[in-house]
């Protein structure tokens, strides 16, 4: 085999070598892996995602609907009817697991930060899951949630969302988040199986505490307006696979550039989304003690007084710094 530069030499080796670890293999990663996050062997950094406090450390003053975004899990993904499922590799995954109320969000953070601008990527394997057996459950199928007909399950209609996001600050204290959203069911519990995105920045503490935003604790904290969310590509079907304890997992790779503040592109699946043109709103204010701030999240929002899980094998987060 011929290569034309050392460019190409170079990129043939990095391949090969990515090949030959399977845990890495399988995915498709920029220049420089930032982070490697197997959740078989921990949490890795993932954590709850709560609200601001006073310098008194007085919980009391956390926003109402970030008191209760429930701490990631390491999950062997049990169930009822199989036992013990496991991750797609190794026997934990990392579960974000909701309440059983209608319109609980479970947020789990990554904090990092920038060592220069550029393109960054997110890549993971998930999977997505209700409830699988529980007075919830069947209250929602008699409530006209969906009814058994030995395919679909009315659990998949019981999944309300699932979201990644960002939260960056430069070093000029321009503040933003990058969002992608696949909404399974709308808040009348239709399938919608569509990807969306915010038009307006996400309040934040300082917002609330000025007394421009309050949210009350099942209000969607990252755009709490419905109307302000806006739908990209066509919908897309995911094998939930008939019964909610069948775990199939699937790939998503999302590429942001923060050089330009923008989206790039979102890969899940076979399925490849340009956003380019997707707006990424950022906030009037500057924002102090934030410089270089790279966070990522994702959550889980349920629809339905049943509670609705988000299950992560591993997670590649990637930059070409």
């Amino acid at each position: 085999m011929g290569y034309t530069s050392d460019t190409d030499l170079s990129a043939h080796l990095r391949r090969a070598m990515l090949d030959a670890d399977p845990a890495l293999s399988r995915y498709n990663p920029l220049s420089r892996i930032l982070v490697f996050d197997q959740f078989n062997s921990g949490t890795h950094g993932w954590t709850e995602l709560i609200g601001n406090h006073d310098g008194e450390g007085n919980l009391d003053t956390v926003d109402d609907h970030m008191k209760d975004f429930r701490p990631p899990q390491l999950s062997s993904c049990t169930f009822f009817d199989v036992g013990t499922h496991g991750a797609m590799t190794g026997t934990y995954a990392l579960k974000v697991a909701t309440r059983p109320l209608a319109g609980h969000t479970a947020v789990a953070i990554r904090r990092l930060t920038m060592a220069r601008k550029g393109r960054v990527q997110f890549e993971t394997y998930f999977t997505y899951k209700s409830e699988a057996s529980s007075e919830e459950n069947r209250a929602a199928e008699q409530a006209g949630a969906g009814e058994w007909d030995g395919n679909i399950h009315p659990s998949e209609q019981q999944f309300g969302a699932f979201t990644v996001a960002t939260d960056i600050c430069d070093t000029r204290g321009v503040r933003y988040h990058t969002v992608v959203r696949y909404q399974n069911t709308d808040l009348d519990n239709r399938f919608t199986r569509r990807w969306m995105y915010p038009v307006v920045p996400e309040p934040t503490p300082r917002e609330h505490l000025q007394g421009k935003a309050k949210l009350g604790p099942t209000d969607d904290f990252t755009a709490p307006d419905p109307e302000d969310w806006r739908a990209f590509g066509e919908p897309q079907s995911f094998c939930y696979n008939e019964v909610p304890t069948k775990v199939n997992w699937h790939y998503l790779r999302w590429q942001i550039d923060t050089e330009t503040q923008r989206n790039v592109e979102l890969q899940v699946n076979d399925r490849v989304y340009d956003m380019r043109d997707v707006p990424v709103p950022a906030y009037e204010d500057r924002y102090d003690s934030l410089d270089n701030l790279l966070n990522f999240y994702v959550s889980a929002r349920t629809h339905t007084n049943v509670r609705n899980f988000l299950f992560l094998d591993s997670v590649l987060i990637s930059v070409d710094w």
